[in-house]
């Protein structure tokens, strides 16, 4: 008996938790149409999650695709369909991988840092005192932080669709010698709007994901310096497997 009510109970926090999250995006997104408009804190958000993490997504995204079009060749060349690698470079960049590859990216350097940004101020009180200058901490820390996400998850992942194709061109047709004409026209021929729609529709949503959850384990982490800890960690982990969740259920749904 002592097990089942523990689980149970288990299973009681966990909804408990979920409808708290789910309300404290809906309080959140309420305040972006309050004034006043905060454009300098989304602004200085936008280069936060953006800007910032431009570098590591360009990074990932060039050895992805170089990765892909290395892999993609050898299995392509046993039915001597060479010509299709850029077809199969680009659909998987632009219907998959780009979206999932560069959230993940953003969620472990500009999630973490945000959960670590407002934990901290959670710790040494100045959320409180926020509060008490009748300052509402989420219309001034949240809501700027889930707009930021929201329009930079997306440019991040055309950045990474771009420059994933390119590094597929440059293994395809300078390294193991594919037509580059063929390459490109293959892309043309494959890629339709749907496509393109599906990518942008999954980072729009990954951005919201990734944007909710850090921010939210950050607003009510506990008050200690393991708390904070605990809390980067969890909204990491979290936000990672609900990209991966999620895409999974958005696929199924855009096929």
């Amino acid at each position: 008996m002592n097990l089942i009510q523990g689980l149970g109970a288990r299973v009681i926090a966990q909804i408990e938790e979920m409808g708290a999250m789910l309300a404290f995006l809906l309080r959140s997104f309420g305040w972006l149409f309050r004034p006043p408009l905060r454009l300098y804190q989304i602004t200085k958000q936008m280069y936060c999650v953006g800007f910032k993490s431009t570098f590591v997504v360009i990074l990932t995204a060039l050895f992805t695709g170089m990765v892909l079009a290395l892999q993609g060749y050898y299995s392509l060349r046993k039915f001597g369909s060479e010509g299709l690698l850029g077809s199969a470079v680009a659909l998987s960049m632009i219907r998959e991988l780009g979206p999932v590859l560069a959230a993940l990216m953003v969620t472990a350097r500009a999630g973490s840092a945000m959960t670590a940004e407002i934990g901290i101020m959670r710790i040494t009180e100045q959320i409180d005192a926020l509060e008490t200058m009748a300052i509402n901490s989420l219309q001034y820390l949240i809501t700027p932080k889930i707009v930021a996400s929201l329009i930079s998850v997306p440019l991040l992942v055309a950045i990474f669709d771009v420059v994933g194709i390119g590094g597929g061109y440059i293994v395809g047709v300078k390294l193991l010698g594919i037509n580059g004409g063929s390459y490109w026209s293959s892309i043309e021929s494959a890629v339709e709007w749907k496509d393109v729609y599906g990518g942008i529709l999954k980072s729009i949503s990954f951005g919201l994901i990734i944007s909710w959850v850090c921010c939210y384990k950050g607003y009510f982490t506990k008050m200690s310096a393991e708390g904070l800890g605990k809390a980067t960690t969890e909204s990491v982990v979290l936000a990672s497997v609900l990209i991966l969740m999620w895409d999974y259920f958005l696929t199924s749904v855009l096929l």
